[in-house]
């Protein structure tokens, strides 16, 4: 009976867990001379297009330091498989496409490197307690 009970548990709590929402957490190191006109992008153009493939940015944020210029942003999805759709969808958009052309050929490069992190809630996080309840 005990071990029945634990084999129940077990199978709750990893439902549970696939209940979770993932969180992906963006950096994108910027040139200095670009940064105006990299916001002015992503707020005018990115942004409006990741919110037609169901983009959830929780957050966006500007790190500067010496000379080294950086945008932060975190997405939240439902699970990986989701996150990989709308990322497909977003790249291949023919007007992100353009947009993202056109832009470079009038202010070189807008991003030196990008950094794209997979962030799974731990089971103690403020958040997990929450989606427990």
């Amino acid at each position: 009976v005990v071990l029945l009970a634990m084999m129940a548990f077990t199978v709750f709590d990893n439902e549970k867990s696939q209940e979770r929402p993932i969180h992906q957490l963006r950096i994108y190191k910027v040139p200095k001379q670009n940064i105006e006109v990299f916001h002015a992008r992503f707020r005018d153009h990115a942004h409006r297009i990741m919110k037609k493939y169901e983009f959830k940015i929780v957050s966006m944020w500007e790190s500067r330091m010496d000379d080294t210029v950086e945008f932060v942003y975190l997405l939240e999805w439902k699970d990986k498989s989701q996150m990989e759709n709308a990322w497909e969808k977003f790249m291949n958009d023919q007007e992100w496409k353009d947009i993202k052309k056109e832009t470079s050929e009038m202010h070189g490069t807008f991003v030196e490197s990008i950094e794209d992190r997979i962030l799974i809630l731990a089971d103690y996080s403020p958040q997990t307690q929450q989606l427990k309840q």
